[in-house]
């Protein structure tokens, strides 16, 4: 019996990779509580555990005396002498070998299942610090079970969790592929860990970085920020520690093989990688790319910036759905406003249509002290917007990036607009339609006195030389 339960702990040390001593540790844990709820908490006992040879003894140590007064922990001195075969005295000591059988079945079915949790408590330990120290490394894994919120990852017989929040969202996944994921976390909780796993977070790009361009693997290139909207875009600003080393060229690689592989690996999310500076001004330029700016004002006390941009390079600033703003913006820690320039009226939304994100009553306070547009609150003193109740910093910020936001998507649809109707030749919009006539009024006008100047004639001979012809005609 003795060598089916060492057998039974040898299986257990080669699967579970638990270590032969933390094991034959707890043998003799499970076995002691098994001695003392049979002879009680003040027996002496002995277990000895040889993992080698598959042996487990136990001893149960009594005091030799003349009378038993207690028999758990005294033995009379012809029993013991009868029992050893020695010439043992009183006072002396006598070890007594304790077959696992005289325990009962109650015992050690017990024993078993205080062994099985201690065995768990084990295996969960082991979980958790073999995921907690590589926390921010990629691991491969099999997609073994995928369901609505969240897909379990087979890695090393242990479960992984990607949630729906962890992945990229435009990817299909199918039971048995392989997939590469980053551990951002581990959770101990009443059974196994939870080991969460991401391809949306920005770090799982950075990894991936460093197994395809050995320069940033050996330190030579450094990933200095990153802003990422995961399977869309991401922005990568590097750093080359090495003068003779180009790092965007690096990152790239001849022909782009380096990025393709990234890009294709995240689903061909777009990455766009610049060089770092610590220079503000230099850094927005190139993080806005590929538009090309008109100038910047910088406060850095506030982390703004006014962006001047030229009318044809607005869309391009901000990107579709203002991703490139927005992006950029996160990458530089920078506020950036978009200005066009040139522009005498600045584009505005009434306040009323923010109504249902505000709610009623803090869209009527906000009205109540003078605020009727989007360009009201964003310029709004910071002190007055403190004064509304309901209003912290946090929501004012929260409330300002919003409409600061539709402001510039909405002149950004405005300008598209303007320019599908010049390229097409169609009839513009109701708001366009004033402008466009005046313009083409003025072009026809030009176009005719640049006609008549090239006959030689001005504009005011031309018109009276016609009149003159028309009384003749009529006479």
């Amino acid at each position: 019996m003795n060598s089916e339960i060492v057998d039974s702990f040898a299986q257990m040390v080669r699967e579970k990779g638990i270590d032969k001593d933390v094991l034959a540790g707890i043998v003799e844990d499970v076995f002691s509580m098994m001695v003392r709820k049979k002879y009680g908490q003040e027996a002496r006992f002995e277990v000895v555990v040889n993992m080698a040879k598959g042996d487990i003894e136990i001893f149960l140590e009594r005091e030799v005396v003349e009378v038993v007064e207690d028999p758990i922990t005294q033995i009379d001195l012809q029993t013991a002498r009868e029992m050893s075969g020695e010439d043992l005295e009183v006072g002396e000591d006598y070890g007594e070998v304790v077959p696992l059988e005289s325990f009962g079945r109650r015992l050690v079915v017990s024993a078993k299942q205080n062994l099985n949790q201690r065995i768990k408590e084990i295996e969960r330990e082991l979980i958790y610090n073999e995921y907690s120290n590589i926390i921010n490394d990629i691991v491969v894994g099999e997609i073994y079970q995928i369901r609505r919120n969240e897909i379990l990852i087979n890695h090393n017989r242990n479960e992984l969790l990607l949630p729906k929040s962890e992945q990229i969202q435009k990817e299909r996944y199918r039971k048995g592929d392989t997939i590469r994921a980053l551990i951002k976390e581990v959770r101990k909780n009443s059974g196994n860990p939870v080991v969460i796993v991401s391809r949306a977070d920005p770090t799982f790009l950075a990894k991936l970085f460093e197994l395809e361009i050995p320069e940033m693997y050996d330190g030579i290139i450094e990933i200095r920020r990153i802003a990422r909207e995961p399977g869309e875009r991401a922005k990568v600003a590097v750093e080359s520690h090495d003068d003779r080393i180009d790092a965007v060229g690096a990152c790239v690689g001849m022909k782009g093989v380096r990025i393709h592989t990234i890009v294709r690996e995240l689903n061909n999310e777009n990455i766009d990688v610049i060089n770092y500076t610590e220079q503000p001004e230099v850094f927005i330029q190139r993080a806005l790319a590929p538009a090309k700016l008109k100038g910047i004002q910088l406060d850095k006390e506030t982390k703004t910036a006014d962006i001047l941009v030229a009318e044809d390079q607005i869309s391009l600033a901000i990107g579709r759905n203002g991703q490139n703003i927005r992006l950029a913006s996160r990458l530089t820690g920078y506020e950036l406003n978009v200005i066009k320039e040139g522009a005498e009226d600045e584009y505005d939304i009434e306040l009323v249509d923010f109504k249902e994100e505000l709610g009623e009553e803090l869209y009527q306070k906000l009205t109540e002290i003078g605020l009727e547009t989007a360009k009201d609150v964003i310029d709004a003193d910071l002190d007055t917007l403190r004064a509304v109740e309901g209003l912290d910093d946090e929501k004012i910020h929260e409330i300002r990036e919003k409409m600061q936001r539709d402001l510039e998507e909405a002149e950004v649809e405005e300008d598209e607009e303007t320019e599908e109707v010049k390229a097409e030749g169609g009839t513009p919009s109701p708001e366009l339609e004033e402008s466009v006539s005046e313009e083409t009024d003025e072009d026809e006008t030009e176009d005719e006195a640049e006609e008549v100047e090239a006959k030689g004639v001005s504009k005011d001979d031309a018109s009276s030389e016609q009149a003159s012809k028309e009384v003749k005609k009529d006479e």
